[in-house]
């Protein structure tokens, strides 16, 4: 079973627990609709989409609003900490919440109980705090933007925001980057880049690049980077090599943005509708 966890933008959403379904105006988690214009909730809809269309089992999601109180986030640490034993899960995705560290802790150990530790990955807030917590390479996964490598890259930055002005100028050295996150140990085993070339990282070293289709109209569209984050988890979830399913994932969302045509105007939702068609033409080699 696969786990997605990470907060909704609405202050008014309870804690929801239980198995995502796809609906023809996006996803439901325990008998309640969420709206998939981006963020956790895409990332999530992705992995439907994904699931439904290889035949696995649909996702486990554990969602709570959040808009800065810290509260949801708070709901999900406590829930994670306290079920994962039970529940199971072979992977675990932590995505939007809010960092911290005690409570991310608290839920780390909870995995150390566990007869079979999940595959860990981490995207956004679950990636800031495995970071700042010292606890990275407990993770099997990361999938920053070139923003959030430069703060893995700086062994101070507690948060993106505090990254040196230097290393975050280093934008356009992604290798410099990716050597100083695995040296100070900031960095999951494999790394998942996002940008205009994404690029595939294990233990230090560049693997892949990935460049094309290049869909310029699709830089300024929001939750493109949730959908990779849901891609990759889906391809870990369908027992692939995690290099391997970070390039199937680089891919995909790239043909899936191609298959949409987008303008700036192009929700994430129009999107995520083209994953199951964009999966099918890179599995099958059709690019």
């Amino acid at each position: 079973m696969l786990l997605l966890a990470g907060t909704i933008p609405d202050r008014d959403l309870p804690l929801l627990a239980g198995k995502a379904q796809l609906t023809e105006r996006g996803i439901t988690i325990d008998g309640r609709s969420v709206d998939i214009d981006r963020g956790t909730a895409a990332m999530i809809s992705v992995v439907c989409h994904i699931t439904l269309a290889m035949g696995l089992e649909a996702p486990y999601a554990v969602v709570a609003g959040d808009i800065g109180s810290r509260e949801g986030s708070v709901k999900i640490y406590e829930f994670l900490a306290k079920n994962l034993p039970d529940l199971g899960p072979d992977a675990v995705t932590i995505h939007y919440i809010m960092p911290d560290i005690a409570w991310n802790k608290k839920v780390l150990a909870s995995i150390d109980s566990m007869e079979h530790p999940p595959v860990l990955l981490a995207d956004a807030g679950g990636m800031y705090v495995a970071k700042a917590g010292g606890d990275a390479h407990r993770y099997q996964l990361f999938t920053p933007d070139l923003g959030e490598a430069a703060f893995l890259a700086d062994e101070k930055a507690a948060h993106p925001t505090y990254t040196r002005g230097f290393i975050f100028h280093m934008e356009e050295d992604v290798p410099e980057l990716v050597k100083k996150a695995y040296r100070f140990k900031n960095a999951a085993t494999t790394m998942f880049i996002k940008g205009k070339t994404d690029y595939v990282c294990r233990d230090g070293d560049i693997i892949e690049r990935i460049d094309s289709p290049n869909i310029e109209t699709l830089e300024p569209v929001g939750g493109t980077g949730d959908m990779v984050t849901g891609t990759i988890s889906a391809m870990v979830q369908a027992g692939r090599d995690h290099v391997d399913a970070c390039g199937i994932a680089g891919r995909v969302n790239r043909v899936a943005g191609e298959l949409a045509n987008p303008t700036p105007a192009t929700q994430v939702s129009e999107i995520i509708g083209h994953i199951p068609a964009a999966l099918e033409k890179v599995l099958n080699g059709r690019l």
